[in-house]
This record gives structure tokens, sequence and C-alpha cells, in this order.
């Protein structure tokens, strides 16, 4: 198992780890590569990657939907919107395929981590089973 530590720079971001990822398969020729993201306020999605305003868009989105400092656990430490949006989407891990050394990943696919709750620094554990 290895470890993969993106440093978010804002409170709600989206950061591309495509390259990341598969800086991991190393020399995999055939098999899965699992990721787990260790924290409660952010997510791991796949989604599109040739127009960066979708990112934006991602971002508005749940923030209209889910407005910050209304919740009760805001009393404790002011980040209930993280918990919601990163419940909301599910994802704390993926698995992708790999076939032929690559990442089996559609033609507009990236894997992204979405900040909910930054800045900070976020730990996604990787491993390829072969």
């Amino acid at each position: 198992m290895e470890e993969i530590i993106v440093r978010s720079k804002k409170q709600n971001e989206v950061i591309d780890i495509t390259d990341l990822v598969k800086n991991k398969i190393n020399n995999t020729k055939e098999g899965v590569c699992n990721l787990f993201l260790l924290h409660t306020t952010a997510s791991l999605i796949l989604n599109e990657s040739a127009d960066d305003k979708i990112q934006e868009d991602i971002l508005d989105a749940f923030s209209r939907l889910i407005p910050k400092g209304v919740w009760k656990h805001d009393r404790l430490d002011g980040n209930a919107d993280a918990h919601i949006k990163s419940a909301l989407i599910g994802n704390n891990s993926l698995s992708i395929p790999i076939i032929d050394g690559k990442l089996l990943l559609g033609k507009w696919q990236s894997v992204w981590l979405l900040e909910f709750d930054g800045p900070r620094e976020r730990k996604i554990m990787v491993k390829i089973i072969i």
C-alpha cells in the first residue's frame, strides 16, 4: 500500500489527482487501482477533465444547495456543510481497472479530489491489486 498526499489551498476546491494516481501504477500491466480517502470532509470522484468550468459548476452547485453556517454541527467546529457535501457524494473510495499498464478511464474522465474543508493536507491510500 502506498499513499498520495494532497495539499489543498482553498476551503472548497477541485484538485485533479489523475497524474498522481498514474504514478502509483508502476509496472503493473493488469489489475485494479483502489483509492481510499482517509477524511470525512472531502471526496473522490471521476469526472470530465476537458472543460475546467465543470469544476466551478460543481463547487457552485454545492454552495447553493448546502449553505455554510446554518447546521447544528457548526456550533462545534463550523464545518457541517463540508461533512454534508462529502456524505452526499459518498465517494471515499474508487476502484479503477488497469489495462495494458494504464488506468482505464473514459476519454474525458479524470480522478478528482473534492475539498470541502480546506486548506489542509489530505491522504489517499493506494492499493494495486494484481
